[in-house]
């Protein structure tokens, strides 16, 4: 009897797991005018973009779920060529950049995917996604009718779709990818290709195509996307911007519903109201019998290392319905899952009904979806923002509240207004229980300044900053010596860069630090410095904060110094711009890679003398907290490096890159639990300008509905 029972569960145990394991089924997967088709259905799908290496393998169950919860139908990512392709040829599919593992996540929990291959994909991300030799292929540019690089586009969409056919991922094997994307936004820049641009977009589409997916793909703002590729709409106003499918036979698909929008260093966080979200989101299902809507981003997550692009925070998306920890941002999320359940209650008349709209004002309209079978659904827009609207339809008066559109089950009933939030806002609670304050437990090691004499690389020029370190580093010293002729009194170092941060030092001593922002090309640098009447050692240390990830011509950009003088009188200076250059790419400390554990004795450490050094590496160990939450580094006394937790970066941090509120970007540093041991966690700190390593903390997140009247920053005692 024993025995039976023990068969019996197991045989049990087999069936869930099969049951689980299957998740979503997708089928034959086509369009109409009216909607994609899965095995002949009409749907109206809601999607949520969450980026698989902006988070980790540890927290995309919950994500998805929570995505799933509210009213999500599918997941989007983008593919991250860089990162799977590192060098040519050699792939990589392991730990955050575990694709088919996120993808066959998606199915276990009963969601459908898009998958945007690209494989330019921009999203913030360093060089917008393409892997750096690319630079590199003789006779390359990028994105346009260019056979090398076409060739290895090509390959690595076909890598990248036959990896999905081999694990049976594409909804015409059963799996649950139903739509795929080729290129990304290329209508911004196709002009500049000249009569290139449009044999490149045939190219692009007809090569996808060609792969046999199963599953129809779509181009994002191409409004001449070739048949039978679908265009689609990106941004926040689709419903007021895009002119629809450029076939009666296409579905209007929206493929970027920004949430939110992205941060770069010394800028202040973008808030989109869920009221305006779902306000557009409705209007581009009433107006355009939109029948796809992807929110961008549901989940934004970490730009973990130096993934983030030129300027860009390492906080992603934060204001998303899910917050960069994958808590719930609320009232968004609930709003909009409200939202979800409203339209899917009238999908059917939706996607049936034959429609119909008319003036109901001045900034009033009706749209009425009207089946034969009697069914109605209909929706009354209120375009003023300012004040609310009484309408008269039917035989009925409806009070629209300002900017807001009404959703009538039944033609009679309103279940939905986007303007009426019923659930409850909440705050993010900070409780920062630990303070690695004590000195005698930090140590530091101050990184080498090169002088010419040890440099190896050298030039008569001034060489461009990315095509010298290949992105292996954000840092490249520029190094030369100058005796001066004559008597320099009050010299003054003049640079002008198009990189991103310079620092100067003269023999050894440091000068300052300068650096630029993400809406100007180059910035200048003068500051006073001490020559001796011998030989001098200049050292000037470059540095990128992330590559360039858009525009036209990617690959011909310059970045780096781009003039060097020494001023000593208003009738003496000296140019430097053809001179006896040497050069090192990045620091000694990231040479030796001595944020790993195993490396740490590559260096001399010492214990902490004085803190705001420049360039100068920190360490100290740290026990995980024994709480479930998400974890972050306070670090508002730092001002500007990387920080690695067990030889894992977190990524760059720039805290001293003040808003023009006076206010850091960003302070706190997403610590994925995955990254934690529950003892002797390793902390590195690379610091660039001078911070204080003895007032970072670390800090559990949590969230809580606004009328909890507890503080929302518990500092540790």
């Amino acid at each position: 009897m024993v025995g039976w029972k023990v068969h019996l569960v197991a045989l049990m145990v087999v069936l869930v797991t099969g049951l689980w394991r299957e998740g979503v089924r997708g089928g034959e997967v086509t369009y109409d005018g009216r909607s994609l088709l899965i095995d002949g259905q009409r749907q109206i799908l809601f999607s949520g973009s969450i980026h698989y290496p902006r988070s980790t393998p540890q927290m995309w169950p919950d994500l998805i779920s929570k995505a799933k919860e509210g009213g999500v139908d599918v997941i989007q990512t983008y593919v991250f060529w860089n990162l799977h392709e590192p060098q040519p040829g050699q792939y990589d599919f392991s730990g955050r950049y575990d694709l088919v593992r996120f993808i066959k996540e998606i199915q276990a929990q009963g969601l459908y995917a898009c998958l945007r291959i690209g494989p330019f994909i921009e999203s913030e991300w360093t060089y917008g996604g393409f892997p750096f030799w690319l630079h590199d292929v003789p006779g390359i540019t990028f994105r346009t009718n260019n056979e090398p690089f076409k060739f290895y586009m090509q390959n690595f969409t076909t890598k990248i779709v036959n990896l999905m056919k081999s694990e049976g991922l594409y909804a015409s094997q059963g799996g649950p990818i139903i739509l795929s994307q080729i290129e990304n936004e290329y209508q911004n820049i196709e002009a500049a290709f000249g009569e290139q641009g449009p044999l490149y977009v045939q190219w692009a589409a007809n090569m996808a195509v060609a792969l046999e997916t199963g599953v129809p793909w779509v181009m994002c703002k191409q409004n001449d996307a070739p048949d039978p590729v679908i265009n689609a709409c990106n941004g926040m106003r689709c419903g007021e911007t895009f002119p629809g499918p450029n076939s009666p036979n296409k579905p209007a698909i929206w493929t970027e519903d920004w949430t939110s929008f992205y941060q770069v260093y010394g800028g202040e966080p973008y808030l989109r109201s869920p009221e305006d979200i779902a306000f557009h989101a409705t209007l581009f299902i009433a107006k355009l019998n939109g029948s796809y809507i992807n929110y961008y981003m549901y989940h934004g997550g970490t730009n973990f290392g130096r993934t983030a692009a030129a300027y860009f925070i390492t906080s992603y998306y934060d204001q998303a319905p899910l917050d960069e920890y994958g808590l719930l941002r609320q009232p968004k999320w609930g709003h909009l899952k409200e939202l979800h359940g409203a339209i899917k209650n009238s999908s059917c008349t939706l996607l049936e009904g034959v429609k119909s709209n008319f003036s109901l004002g001045q900034y009033q309209q009706a749209y009425v979806f009207q089946e034969e079978t009697g069914g109605c659904v209909a929706f009354l827009v209120n375009n003023d923002s300012k004040n609310n609207a009484t309408v008269q339809f039917g035989n009925k008066s409806f009070e629209l509240l300002p900017k807001s559109i009404s959703i009538l089950q039944d033609c009679e009933n309103a279940i939905f207004n986007t303007a009426k939030v019923t659930s409850e806002s909440n705050t993010r609670i900070i409780t920062c229980s630990q303070t690695l304050e004590c000195a005698d437990e930090w140590e530091e090691f101050l990184d080498v300044t090169p002088s010419y004499l040890d440099t190896s690389l050298r030039a008569d020029t001034l060489l461009e900053h990315m095509n010298t370190t290949k992105d292996e580093s954000d840092y490249l010293w520029y190094t030369f010596s100058f005796q001066p002729n004559s008597t320099c009194a009050e010299p003054v170092l003049h640079l002008v860069s198009l990189g991103h941060v310079t620092h100067a030092f003269v023999n050894n001593e440091y000068m300052g630090v300068a650096h630029g922002n993400h809406d100007v090309k180059n910035f200048t640098m003068e500051t006073k410095i001490v020559l001796d009447n011998q030989m001098n050692n200049i050292s000037i240390l470059s540095v990128m904060v992330g590559l360039p990830d858009s525009g036209a011509f990617l690959e011909r950009r310059y970045a780096g110094l781009a003039e060097v003088e020494i001023w000593c009188t208003e009738d003496q200076s000296y140019n430097f711009r053809n001179y006896s250059w040497g050069y090192q790419v990045g620091l000694c400390g990231q040479g030796l890679e001595i944020y790993n554990e195993q490396n740490l004795g590559n260096v001399e450490w010492s214990n902490i003398t004085a803190v705001n050094q420049p360039l100068t590496w920190y360490k100290t160990y740290f026990d995980a907290p024994e709480s479930s939450e998400p974890l972050a580094l306070n670090l508002t006394t730092m001002s500007k490096g990387e920080a690695w937790v067990n030889g894992q970066s977190i990524g760059r941090y720039w805290v001293s890159f003040r808003t023009a509120k006076g206010n850091p970007s960003q302070t706190l540093y997403h610590v994925p639990r995955s990254f934690l041991k529950a003892s002797g966690n390793l902390l590195v700190l690379l610091e660039e300008v001078g911070g204080d390593p003895l007032h970072v903390s670390l800090c559990a997140l949590s969230v809580s509905t606004l009328n909890d009247t507890s503080s929302h920053i518990h500092l540790p005692s």
